[in-house]
């Protein structure tokens, strides 16, 4: 098989997958009431803390107006809380509330044994491996964007 023919195999097996791990998160967090974006941001709030809404739209990778807008709904549902920089006004910062806090406490575990399931076909070494792999072709696509 010529290296072209199992680069696309291997492009194709990573949609296929990546779609499919899509479906399957999505179907676990909208049972919290909640859409992939603001999972992700409240994800980043809980591992990581307090976040600027400038690096929260980075980290998870939508545009300005968007990232907004769903700390507009976290805000709306009580998940999040808003604080203006004492040092530079125009800084936001975001952090998750007591309820943001204790929803993530409750739910990611269990959202983490989905994902696990997900990965049982593979042992620990295999996973591990892909991992790495996955580290490799990432590494190399950012130097492409």
């Amino acid at each position: 098989m010529k290296r072209e023919d199992k680069a696309l195999g291997a492009f194709i097996g990573i949609m296929r997958g990546s779609n499919k791990l899509e479906k399957i998160v999505k179907q676990d967090v909208t049972c919290y009431g909640l859409n992939m974006t603001e999972f992700s941001v409240m994800e980043l709030l809980f591992h990581q803390g307090e976040q600027a809404t400038q690096h929260i739209k980075e980290k998870i990778l939508i545009a300005s107006s968007s990232t907004t807008y769903v700390i507009d709904q976290l805000e709306k549902k009580g998940y999040v809380i808003r604080s203006v920089s004492p040092k530079d006004k125009r800084m936001t910062y975001v952090s998750l509330s007591e309820q943001g806090k204790s929803l993530m406490a409750e739910i990611f575990p269990l959202h983490a044994k989905t994902i696990s399931a997900c990965f049982s076909s593979l042992d620990d070494d295999e996973l591990t491996q892909l991992i790495k792999l996955l580290g490799k072709v990432n590494r190399r696509l950012d130097k492409e964007i």
